[in-house]
């Protein structure tokens, strides 16, 4: 059993393939709960159960490349990774959760032995309420998720690569989870959802069907109805700025700022009186990146009004300064 805190994206990838259970506890130093967290995992280190497990801690704002891939949104968030394959997350400090799914994940990798050929075999009977239950979780794990050989980026067979090339032609949201590196969820699957073979997409945790149902969908029209579309991070943006009339992006929240300048900031806003909105950008790196570009402004805080930047918090002293915050806060 280990611990590790990687500086690199190089490190941590290392560390995520590097074979058994890996638990990644994505966390920050501003926020409390990533220290109750911190702590649940020094214990769970101790226990000799897990001592085949490994545990890292990512500092999601220094690791940022990392925290979009696994779709880090808020912290504490806690991975538990088997061969490069996400298998179960919790989110929040959650004390109770964690321990439990990592010893579950813990038993399960216990159960699985490499051949000499270097194929995954199951060599244990897994209790089949509890394979239903994780089937459950992973056709519901997002509105659309494609069981597959491969991944999208490398299939492993023509069927699914046919099927993925079906799905980004439409510019579907999908996640894809690789059977090949499972023989649980591989051979599970094919009885949980009466269908032989792979791959299987299912949406809105629905069996849709395999390549040949899918084709027919496309061909009908059917599919792209059915199929949820991507959002871009410009759309993204563009509803969270028009998500209030006034929207200020800072660092914490009115009642905890974050830095200095967020908190001079609030400070200015509350003496106006106005009914305002405002966004962690902390809790949101895909977020906190992305509206530097949206915006052409690189720092924080960011006030909006009516979805037109107004600007920061030297921006904000001038108008306070020359008596037109309230009426520019206004759109007037």
């Amino acid at each position: 059993m280990s611990l590790h805190s990687p500086s690199t994206v190089q490190e941590f990838n290392t560390l995520e393939k590097s074979g058994g259970l890996v638990v990644v506890h994505f966390s920050a130093e501003w926020a409390e709960q990533c220290e109750q967290m911190n702590r649940v995992i020094d214990e769970l280190i101790k226990q000799p159960e897990l001592k085949e497990v490994t545990f890292v801690r990512v500092c999601a704002e220094d690791l940022s490349e990392v925290s979009l891939r696994y779709n880090i949104r808020a912290v504490p968030t806690c991975v538990l990774v088997r061969q490069g394959e996400e298998v179960d997350r919790v989110q929040g400090a959650n004390a109770a959760a964690l321990t439990t799914a990592v010893k579950k994940q813990a038993a399960k990798t216990s159960l699985i032995s490499i051949s000499p050929a270097g194929n995954t075999v199951s060599t244990g009977n897994t209790d089949s309420s509890d394979l239903d239950a994780r089937l459950k979780r992973l056709v519901c794990a997002s509105k659309c998720v494609l069981f597959m050989k491969g991944t999208p980026d490398a299939p492993r067979c023509g069927f699914s690569r046919t099927t993925v090339d079906v799905l980004n032609k439409m510019a579907a949201e999908y996640s894809t989870f690789d059977i090949l590196k499972d023989e649980e969820v591989r051979q599970g699957l094919k009885t949980y959802s009466n269908w032989p073979t792979y791959p299987q997409l299912y949406v809105d945790g629905e069996l849709l069907g395999g390549l040949d149902i899918v084709k027919e969908m496309e061909a009908t029209g059917e599919l792209r109805d059915i199929l949820p579309k991507k959002t871009t991070l410009n759309d993204r943006l563009c509803v969270l700025i028009n998500r209030s009339a006034i929207m200020v992006f800072m660092k914490g929240d009115r009642i905890n700022p974050k830095c200095g300048f967020s908190k001079t900031l609030i400070n200015m806003m509350q003496q106006t009186g106005l009914v305002y909105d405002t966004y962690d950008i902390l809790t949101d790196e895909e977020v906190r990146q992305g509206l530097k570009t949206y915006s052409n402004w690189p720092t924080y805080p960011q006030v909006y009004v009516k979805g037109e930047l107004v600007g920061g918090l030297d921006i904000l002293k001038e108008l306070y300064t020359s008596g037109e915050l309230i009426n520019t806060l206004k759109g007037q």
